[in-house]
């Protein structure tokens, strides 16, 4: 396929024309993805020019070679992009422009009263996908074994540059403007009072929304919550060993912290530096694949144990379905900048939020944030649980256990 035929998926391809208003919100819905598209992928990915395999046993190296040739197999010959395309299909959708840029959101209300609003915020590598198993039990909670009055209205916008949001032009769509663009995108939609809830860089928007604290914003839930003292992460940046006098909760999130520093996130170095050198995973699907696996150890031994025959909360599909929408709305590197945007401001470090927040941490997430930490960092601290399972893409791969904690998390602040 030429440069010049390459399909240009774009939330304007999709967009049902309505009169013009810059504030109206107009239906989306997603259309068929042509065969001609999904022969390409599919051809893309035979004609994958391999490396040879890792000189290591383990995955010290990156992402090893017989996992990516088993995803390969199975996206080439067994995976199906019409399922979930149908799936997304039957949500209803929108799109509406906010600061100049379409905003594509998922908008789901709930059949009981009062339903509180929740907007959720997804991350990298990620999409609008990782949360859609965590809709039904949030707005449907009688089918879930809970109460109406657990019941949430749920928005989940597409980030900026991500699925079929539209890609920014011009520098500036950062973070701090995606969480000011939330709350503008939940008045805009009649919601005088609502929740924030986010993981990965949706953790990070919402903290920031918790900093902005708009008058409409009650409270946010995160599972992977900003908690480190400055002092602690700069140490565990430096490679300074573990400060003197942490206990141990402290002292296992401050190893995990530096472990991640340390070999854990050289896709964020990439594109914090140099996301537009990624012409790579724009060009090849098998490429973009093995790059959005090698997110942190503990979610690649997972990805990667579902190719070997085990499961845990994800499958094959979740997985490829979360890399097709990239590959398809041809979103890799605009979603990559997101990272130049936030270079050098804190990731994993407490930023002064002082509404309602309320906590999960699961084992497998980047660091498991002790209660310590996560008190001093959210002085309004209004629900805190620690899980047996699960990991950092907790919407995604254990969406009862989550959905269980933001009725909890918010149930003290519903008006």
């Amino acid at each position: 396929m030429s440069v010049q035929s390459m399909p240009q998926t774009s939330a304007a391809k999709n967009r049902i024309e309505l009169p013009a208003d810059s504030k109206a919100i107009h239906p989306f819905q997603i259309k068929n993805v042509p065969e001609a598209e999904l022969a390409e992928l599919r051809r893309r990915i035979n004609a994958t020019r391999w490396p040879d395999r890792e000189t290591v046993a383990d995955a010290t190296q990156g992402v090893q070679l017989a996992t990516t040739e088993a995803l390969a197999r199975y996206w080439a010959t067994d995976y199906d992009w019409r399922k979930i395309e149908a799936k997304l299909s039957a949500l209803p959708q929108f799109i509406t422009e906010i600061d100049g840029l379409d905003i594509h959101f998922i908008h789901v209300r709930s059949k009981h009263d009062n339903a509180l609003p929740l907007i959720v915020t997804h991350g990298w590598p990620g999409s609008i996908i990782e949360q859609m198993k965590i809709i039904d039990p949030l707005t449907n909670p009688t089918a879930h074994g809970a109460s109406a009055s657990d019941a949430f209205d749920v928005v989940i916008p597409s980030m900026p540059g991500y699925g079929y949001s539209g890609k920014p032009t011009t520098t500036g769509w950062n973070q701090a403007h995606i969480a000011r663009a939330w709350v503008e995108l939940m008045k805009r939609l009649g919601y005088k009072k609502f929740v924030a809830q986010g993981g990965d860089w949706g953790a990070i928007i919402v903290d920031l929304m918790g900093v902005q604290a708009a008058p409409e914003l009650l409270g946010i839930h995160t599972n992977m919550p900003g908690i480190f003292p400055a002092d602690i992460d700069a140490a565990a940046f430096s490679g300074a060993p573990a400060p003197a006098g942490l206990s141990a909760d402290e002292k296992v999130a401050y190893d995990r912290l530096q472990f991640v520093y340390q070999k854990g996130i050289a896709y964020g170095f990439q594109m914090g530096l140099r996301p537009q050198t990624l012409y790579g995973i724009a060009d090849s699907p098998v490429g973009l694949a093995a790059y959005f696996l090698d997110h942190d150890a503990r979610s690649y031994e997972l990805i990667a144990r579902v190719f070997q025959g085990q499961s845990e909360g994800l499958t094959r599909d979740d997985i490829l379905d979360n890399i097709t929408i990239t590959w398809l709305t041809n979103t890799a590197l605009s979603g990559a900048r997101l990272y130049w945007e936030y270079w050098g401001k804190g990731y994993f470090n407490a930023k002064g939020v002082s509404i309602p927040v309320a906590v999960s941490v699961f084992p497998d997430e980047l660091y498991p944030a002790p209660r310590s930490w996560t008190e001093q960092a959210y002085p309004k601290l209004v629900y805190y649980k620690r899980h047996e399972k699960g990991g950092h893409f907790a919407a995604w791969e254990q969406p009862q256990l989550l959905s269980e904690d933001i009725r909890a998390g918010f149930k003290s602040l519903r008006p």
